[in-house]
């Protein structure tokens, strides 16, 4: 049994964190479907912004969509989306197969919209809406802004991916919005089926404290903070509160791994994918790391629902002088700063394309 497939049989999903029309066209995503048991996948600007960049596989669509008056945020949306529904197509007899608890992909409304919650409700909407797939989340921040979007998204029947979460304390403010948004449908008389999914970074947790973390702390922080997180998922599957959503039908918002793939050089590749296996859980990773995990990864036992030692990790950090508190509200903010400036680059990437096709075209024209 390959290691891939070990990880899905302990109950966790393994995602791809990429997305390209090469992926698509060239049967690689097929592939991990079939050879790595990946179930579904993510995306965000810089993916997309690398893609549209590096290969000629976009400039056909560019050229023609430019022709047809389109430009900037409306051309890019269109583009992700060609791509995104083909890979829900793909996901989707997983989807169907687990009643709508695996198989997604992810889109993000644009990150310029990060500080306004009824402009990120609107464009949340407006995207699942145009792209007529029930297996495609909306990627919308949990910053304090964006956690009203959250409730108010997946009360009007959005599937919500909640994004840039760094710590416990984030997760349980997603989670909330999630229940809120469920228990108004359940006033409402509606359906409360609506997916989501609460993605927790970890390893820009060990990237933040690299040059201050004592030796035998080093890239411990991240791991420690997904499992305290890991205990608060756990925990809130246990309450009444949920239990009484479960019964009326709802989905459980799980718990993300998002940036998995390690940047510390000297510590092993696969190891947030070797120490993060938990049921019930996703692990989204780039393909460096799927290749990585799938050719010597490891899958020992699951993540203790009690957190395991992350108190005590968390309390020698402390003693070491890191807040992890202030640091999870800078990290999310660096976060927000870091995904504008990718929407930005996109934005202009994909301006850049539509003046070079336009030129090669005038030049043919000669």
């Amino acid at each position: 049994m390959r290691i891939t497939e070990q990880l899905h049989m302990l109950g966790q999903s393994l995602w791809l964190d990429n997305i390209t029309r090469g992926l698509l066209d060239q049967g690689t995503l097929s592939r991990y479907i079939n050879e790595y048991s990946v179930t579904g996948l993510t995306s965000n600007p810089t993916i997309f912004d690398k893609a549209i960049e590096s290969t000629r596989l976009y400039d056909d669509a560019i050229r023609e969509k430019a022709a047809s008056g389109k430009s900037g945020e409306a051309l890019f949306f269109e583009l992700a989306l060609e791509d995104l529904t083909r890979a829900a197509d793909l996901f989707r007899p997983v989807y169907d197969a687990t009643a709508g608890i695996d198989g997604w992909v992810s889109l993000e409304v644009s990150p310029l919209l990060a500080q306004e919650t009824a402009a990120t409700i609107s464009a949340a909407a407006d995207l699942h809406g145009q792209a007529q797939r029930p297996n495609l989340f909306i990627k919308i921040p949990g910053t304090p802004e964006g956690i009203p979007a959250v409730e108010e998204a997946v009360f009007a029947g959005v599937p919500v991916n909640v994004t840039l979460l760094f710590s416990r304390e984030h997760y349980l403010a997603a989670a909330g919005a999630y229940m809120r948004g469920l228990e108004r449908r359940i006033a409402a008389g509606l359906d409360p089926a609506v997916g989501s999914v609460a993605s927790l970074f970890v390893s820009r947790w060990d990237a933040a404290v690299a040059k201050h973390a004592p030796g035998d702390l080093r890239n411990r922080l991240g791991i420690a903070v997904a499992r305290q997180t890991y205990k608060a998922y756990r925990d809130i599957l246990l309450t009444p509160r949920w239990r009484r959503l479960a019964d009326a039908g709802a989905r459980p918002q799980r718990l993300l791994w998002a940036s998995t793939g390690t940047k510390d050089p000297g510590a092993p590749d696969t190891l947030y994918v070797d120490a993060l296996a938990a049921p019930d859980t996703i692990n989204t990773v780039p393909e460096q790391t799927l290749h990585a995990f799938a050719e010597h990864g490891r899958v020992g036992g699951a993540l203790a629902a009690d957190g395991g030692d992350a108190e005590a990790v968390l309390s020698e950090f402390a003693r070491a002088g890191i807040d992890t508190t202030a640091l999870a509200g800078q990290l999310q903010r660096e976060g927000t700063l870091a995904f504008d400036k990718s929407w930005n680059d996109l934005m202009a990437c994909i301006v850049a394309k539509q003046i070079e096709l336009g030129n090669t075209a005038a030049k043919g024209r000669r």
